[in-house]
């Protein structure tokens, strides 16, 4: 299995044995251990589980090729899910018992406070960021995949840059070796071992996060955006001369946008007026171009005038 991705056909216990790292991703996955000698897409299909999906994973992991052609959001969040429960309420609870056991062992106790302080700090930042995504970013995708697109957020507004999170891991590590001594270190060197698999875990996540998850849901955006504007094209495509859609036909956002237009806003100044991204304003003008047959910023403050939209005495010359 050496210098080859993984695929649907090759035993499970042959990619344990290439890399014992995927054991903690199998189980994230929801699948029980004592699958014998089932095949890769066996032991998935047994367990519901997207076997595309979780092929890219362990081959990203093991920094392998992978293929994110036919991934499988809800499969890919559930696995997120569940590493996030086992960082935040097993793994690092767990060191943060050893580190107290190894310090107390320690005449340096003020000292040892600090570092457990510091500890403490990190796991809580940790904490907040997964419980973001999870009550956030999840829901975000969730809505999503049900056809609903969020004017106000996009997945670029999420930051996938979680490096600093394992290097501050790894800066508690060399405080300890590097500055910390006490005369006896076995308990201390457990927990800092603890402390390397986790940061390696850590990082194995993020990778998921940023190369597989974060460009999966940018995806789904770009398709749910053109299947709308495609929509919108197809429904005002041939407009009858004698029944032109007006005011009516207008959200209260389109509405808002054109009089933002009307009163000579750049893009960039919608955005900011209305709370919008850039790229979400130049949506809705390519809607209102396909939907009113109006393609000019001077044609729609004319409607908006026309429309009582806005006074004439506000619209700046275009």
């Amino acid at each position: 299995m050496e210098n080859k991705k993984y695929v649907a056909s090759d035993g499970m216990r042959g990619l344990i044995r290439h890399n014992n790292m995927l054991l903690m991703a199998i189980s994230r996955f929801g699948i029980p251990f004592g699958f014998g000698d089932g095949t890769v897409e066996e032991v998935c299909r047994a367990n519901n589980v997207d076997t595309s999906t979780f092929l890219a994973v362990c081959n990203l992991i093991s920094d392998q090729e992978y293929s994110e052609a036919r991934l499988h959001l809800p499969t890919l969040i559930d696995y997120l899910k569940r590493a996030h429960s086992v960082f935040v309420d097993y793994t690092l609870p767990k060191i943060r018992l050893k580190l107290i056991e190894a310090i107390n062992y320690s005449q340096t106790n003020e000292v040892a406070l600090l570092l457990i302080r510091f500890f403490d700090d990190y796991v809580e930042e940790v904490r907040r960021h997964m419980e973001h995504e999870n009550h956030d970013i999840f829901t975000y995708v969730e809505r999503l995949l049900k056809g609903e697109i969020v004017e106000d957020f996009d997945i670029t507004m999420f930051s996938d840059n979680h490096s600093h999170m394992a290097a501050k891991l790894n800066e508690l590590k060399d405080i300890f070796i590097y500055h910390y001594n006490q005369p006896d270190s076995t308990r201390l060197s457990a927990a800092l071992f603890d402390i390397v698999t986790c940061e390696k875990d850590l990082m194995s996540h993020f990778i998921v996060e940023s190369r597989l998850f974060v460009p999966a849901v940018a995806r789904l955006e770009d398709t749910l955006r053109r299947q709308h504007e495609k929509l919108a094209a197809t429904e005002t495509s041939t407009p009858d001369a004698d029944a032109m859609p007006g005011l009516d036909a207008l959200s209260q956002r389109e509405r808002d946008i054109v009089r933002c237009v009307a009163h000579g806003m750049s893009n960039k100044e919608i955005a900011d007026s209305l709370c919008l991204s850039i790229h979400t304003v130049t949506t809705h003008r390519r809607n209102l171009s396909a939907k009113l047959g109006i393609h000019s910023a001077a044609g729609l403050a004319i409607f908006a005038i026309l429309h009582n939209l806005v006074d004439i005495k506000d619209v700046k010359p275009i």
